[in-house]
């Protein structure tokens, strides 16, 4: 405990937040003094980093504050509850990380992903925010750590090496319940209305990028409604393992400084105050030294990548045209497709996607590097880990949403062009060969090819019946077909 803790609880006002304070103050740590700006509620760890690591523009994401925030907030309710802090100061600790979950202190979190690799230098950014705020709140001095202390009263019972990846864990169910699934799961819907809508127009299918035998439209698209359905299955099945949370563990998995059922506590906790059931992980020792939970959801959003990029890859190309391409889609315009060609419209929203699924397979790739250097008792890559986690989620959920309203739902079909490619499909043949042996079914299509005539006019030429091939080769019968081979 601090020693303030056992002085009568202080007067707390109702200050807003801000600091409106020009220069520096000084703020101390354990290797000294450090200035400061004044108009800032952040201390010397904090400070230092930003001096140590000002390495690109890539700032810790704000979800990762966020539950870190709520981190403090349960941590601080669990020991006023136990009698680890008074009860006055237990509440102050949770008001002001309560202020930063709802965003009041955004621009207090300035740190670069690029620090520590157990992410100690943004769990000690949250706990000088907190304690300076709370300092601020009971009309004491900013940096005199009383009557709030970083370490000892907002960090009570914790470690960075147990509440960081605690962390992780929280931004990344609450990105992928809140935004990836949604998202994902409305564009499903958009693709299942289409399907349905779209199931009685039959067109050719193509394998190799060649012609193939019919299929109807609704058909095609019935395959991306199931991928994505897959893709969703996918992203709900590693949720248990992210639920799963590090805290109570403190520096190694022990628990030390850390009471009994800390953890146990801090998870209920969590799961109150966001709404998300989380438990306390089994074995802490895994939780802290492995990123196994993560990898594996990370590589649920690469398989989605993977799955939208062959969706927004078949739009583009059956969009193609609308001249001399395949021109079967009929894309909506957006915008003006180029600066110099009046007219032309682009594919430019599955463009968009295509890049964004490029983006997310590098950032997968990046997580499972990291999570696979876990050495000893912590995995020392994590602030890089959540970084492209929660980058590879925002970026998806949100082309997700720009793909499906802008291209998905209002897509329409050439049908003019469908009906032509069925009547001039040589692989309806296909349906001739348990008829007249696959052999002579070659011949006919080659010599459709050769002379550049339908099919029907070139089996006519080869001696086979009008009457057979009209009711064998029937590409309504084709898309579903019998049980039995049609003869």
């Amino acid at each position: 405990m601090n020693s303030s803790d056992n002085a009568p609880a202080p007067e707390i006002t109702d200050l807003p937040v801000g600091l409106d304070m020009p220069g520096t103050r000084t703020e101390t740590d354990s290797l000294g003094p450090v200035e400061v700006p004044a108009r800032h509620y952040w201390g010397a760890q904090t400070q230092r980093s930003l001096t140590h690591f000002s390495i690109g523009d890539d700032r810790m994401p704000a979800a990762v504050y966020q539950a870190l925030a709520y981190i403090k907030q349960a941590c601080a309710v669990v020991n006023g509850r136990n009698g680890r802090l008074p009860a006055w100061k237990a509440d102050l600790i949770a008001r002001v990380a309560a202020e930063i979950v709802a965003g009041d202190l955004g621009g207090e979190f300035p740190l670069h992903v690029w620090q520590t690799g157990s992410g100690t230098q943004s769990n000690m950014n949250v706990n000088e925010v907190i304690a300076n705020r709370a300092i601020q709140l009971t009309g004491g001095k900013l940096g005199a750590k009383t009557p709030v202390h970083p370490n000892d009263d907002v960090n009570a019972g914790q470690s960075s090496n147990d509440v960081f990846p605690t962390a992780m864990h929280i931004a990344a169910v609450r990105a992928l319940r809140a935004r990836v699934i949604p998202a994902v799961t409305a564009l499903r819907e958009a693709a299942a209305r289409k399907s349905e809508s779209w199931d009685p127009i039959v067109k050719i299918g193509r394998t190799h990028l060649q012609d193939a035998t019919p299929l109807t439209v609704g058909q095609e698209w019935s395959a991306y409604v199931s991928q994505l359905g897959d893709a969703i299955d996918d992203m709900t099945r590693v949720l248990p393992g992210l639920r799963r949370l590090a805290i109570g563990g403190t520096a190694v998995g022990t628990g030390l400084n850390a009471p009994p059922g800390f953890g146990e506590e801090v998870a209920a906790e969590l799961t109150r105050l966001t709404g998300e059931e989380f438990v306390s992980a089994p074995n802490k020792f895994a939780a802290q030294a492995s990123m196994d939970a993560l990898a594996r959801a990370s590589s649920s959003l690469r398989n989605l990548a993977a799955g939208l990029f062959k969706f927004a890859n078949d739009m583009r190309w059956l969009g193609s045209g609308p001249r001399a391409g395949l021109g079967e889609l009929i894309l909506p315009a957006n915008e003006p497709g180029s600066s110099i060609m009046p007219g032309k419209v682009n594919p430019t929203q599955a463009e968009a996607m295509l890049m964004v699924c490029l983006q997310v397979m590098g950032n997968d790739s990046v997580v499972g590097h990291a999570a696979a250097e876990g050495n000893f008792q912590l995995n020392a890559f994590r602030p890089v880990a959540i970084a492209n986690f929660l980058h590879s989620a925002t970026i998806l959920a949100d082309a997700c949403d720009a793909f499906r309203e802008f291209l998905v739902t209002g897509a329409a079909l050439n049908e003019g062009r469908l009906r032509a490619n069925v009547d001039r499909s040589v692989m309806l043949v296909t349906a001739l060969a348990p008829v007249i042996g696959y052999d002579e079914a070659a011949q006919v299509a080659h010599l459709a090819v050769t002379e550049d005539t339908t099919l029907r006019e070139a089996a006519m030429r080869r001696g086979i019946d009008p009457e057979l091939f009209d009711r064998v080769v029937d590409p309504q019968r084709l898309v579903r077909p019998d049980s039995g081979t049609v003869r």
